[in-house]
């Protein structure tokens, strides 16, 4: 399974659009991902794709999160969705 940790970069952390944008590019990855708190059992880790869970993650600036997939591809995918979690899309 690969695994990568992201500190997220939209300075009013992972809502609102910041998680749309983040949800829908995980959607049309070819393989699930999760995402959790560092620091929470993989076992409790949400769908990536899912802008509810993103939003009931409650990750703030800063927060670092970690991303989970498995299969072929799945290195690839968590590398995007980890520039994507750290970039301010708030600011543009």
């Amino acid at each position: 399974m690969a695994e990568r940790k992201a500190i997220i970069g939209s300075r009013v952390g992972l809502h609102a659009r910041p998680a749309a944008i983040f949800a829908e590019a995980a959607a049309e990855l070819p393989v699930e991902v999760t995402i959790a708190l560092e620091g929470e059992p993989a076992d409790e880790a949400m769908d990536a794709s899912s802008i509810l869970s993103l939003m009931g993650l409650g990750a703030e600036h800063g927060t670092t999160v970690v991303l989970r997939a498995e299969g072929e591809g799945a290195e690839a995918a968590l590398d995007q969705l980890v520039t994507i979690l750290e970039t301010d899309h708030d600011a543009e």
